[in-house]
């Protein structure tokens, strides 16, 4: 759906110059949520298994290609919730379940159910030194092993080059080598401390997908928010040919986050014209529902979905907003199925005081006009900004709170009831 539509000339579209369009841009891709998953690492976030299975349906109703519900590894609970979610006959979504290279790993995926199984693996010398604190030939040789077991078990297997933007090329291209001849599906590329680029990123997986031409393998790219960047290198590796971004609602994740679903679907479908297969007018009800669920509030300035995203109180802006929806906004808001909202303060000008007026059915003159948006602007100045600080430092306060992380002194608790039950049993057995 083209969004920036030009009216009569009057809208100059740099994004369609042929000149700036990627040669390996596809036109379709097929987003692939990790929301349930990697979104859930957010700290002190907690899904249970009932919010895991909505969350889940409704990204199938969106649109998206392939959602991960969880790591079966991490506990009980969480491998029946990703069971439980690839049993749901979703309509369109796959649903696939991470693993480390280890045959217990990837055994319980293989109890879920699950269409797909992404192995994932550091592949900079730096994080198998010191995370997987392994050789880089030892590590080769688990992965491999893994692959193979895994496909022996008749399930599709894709491979995540974890800190591949750290990783040394001819190390990446040996190891993807690799990979794609024990018969992966995906290569998934991952800016594990979001330290790339675009200029970058593209560099990166042009290379990479050059050297594997030959094989019949599909890329995606799996970025992190650290320094602000994961949506535009998202949007970066896209433009040299990857097909299966992943990205979380909200751009909620471990540390900064991860790729905004919103900000990379709406950017691919508005400004770069790439199909993503997502009902475009359901992403703010997706949104606000998520945000329900992790007890997270978003920013009031996050893109899209923030309170402010298509809000305005500038005279100025809401008087050429009026006449045209496009002058201050860049998008229809209803295309994400939000609306214009007009707010009154300093800034505000005749125009909306007139058409708000206007919409309650009270006409009133110039001079009148005049009176009414000198009292409006006055009204916010002689507020101050005592109850704002108050509210402000309440809401810093509540937002501690909302991270429900185990305490240390919760930890120090659980470890002395540990001790005292396990000398009990010694206590007992010894009489």
């Amino acid at each position: 759906m083209m969004l920036l539509e030009n009216e009569e000339g009057l809208i100059e579209n740099y994004n369609k110059i042929p000149e700036v369009i990627p040669p390996s841009l596809p036109e379709r891709v097929y987003i692939w949520d990790e929301t349930l998953r990697d979104g859930e690492q957010t700290p002190g976030v907690f899904l249970t298994m009932e919010e895991k299975v909505e969350i889940a349906k409704l990204l199938d109703e969106v649109g998206v290609s392939v959602i991960v519900p969880g790591y079966p590894a991490v506990s009980k609970t969480e491998k029946d919730t990703v069971k439980k979610i690839a049993n749901e006959n979703l309509s369109n979504a796959l649903v696939a379940a991470p693993a480390r290279p280890i045959k217990e790993d990837i055994d319980l995926c293989l109890e879920c159910d699950v269409d797909e199984i992404p192995i994932f693996m550091p592949t900079s010398r730096f994080m198998i030194k010191y995370s997987l604190n392994k050789s880089l030939q030892e590590a080769l040789e688990m992965i491999h092993d893994a692959i193979s077991y895994a496909e022996n078990h008749g399930v599709k297997v894709d491979f995540v080059a974890e800190d591949a933007t750290r990783a040394k090329l001819e190390d990446l291209a040996y190891i993807f080598r690799m990979v794609a001849e024990a018969g992966v599906s995906k290569i998934i590329i991952a800016d594990t401390v979001g330290i790339m680029r675009p200029l970058s990123m593209r560099y990166l997986i042009s290379n990479l997908r050059a050297t594997l031409r030959e094989y019949q393998v599909e890329f995606g790219v799996h970025c992190h928010n650290d320094l602000g960047l994961a949506t535009a290198n998202t949007l970066a590796a896209v433009e040299e040919g990857i097909i299966y971004p992943h990205t979380c609602v909200n751009g909620y994740g471990e540390r900064a986050g991860n790729a905004a679903f919103e900000e990379v679907v709406v950017t691919l479908e508005a400004l770069y014209g790439v199909k993503t297969g997502v009902k475009m007018d359901r992403i703010y009800e997706l949104s606000k529902f998520v945000e329900l669920c992790f007890d997270i509030p978003l920013p009031l300035h996050k893109s899209l979905v923030g309170g402010n995203a298509f809000a305005h109180e500038s005279g100025i802006h809401v008087r050429a907003l009026l006449r045209h929806k496009l002058t201050y906004q860049p998008i229809p808001p209803e295309t994400i199925g939000r609306k214009t909202e007009f707010l009154l303060g300093k800034f505000t000008g005749s125009s909306i005081i007139r058409y708000m007026l206007k919409s309650k059915g009270i006409e009133v003159t110039e001079n009148q006009l005049k009176e009414i948006v000198e009292r409006v602007k006055k009204l916010q100045e002689s507020r101050g900004k005592v109850v704002a600080k108050e509210a402000f430092s309440k809401i810093k306060q509540l937002m501690k709170e909302v991270r429900r992380n185990v305490s240390e002194r919760e930890l120090i608790e659980i470890a002395n009831e540990v001790l005292r039950e396990e000398r009990s049993i010694r206590e007992q057995n010894a009489e």
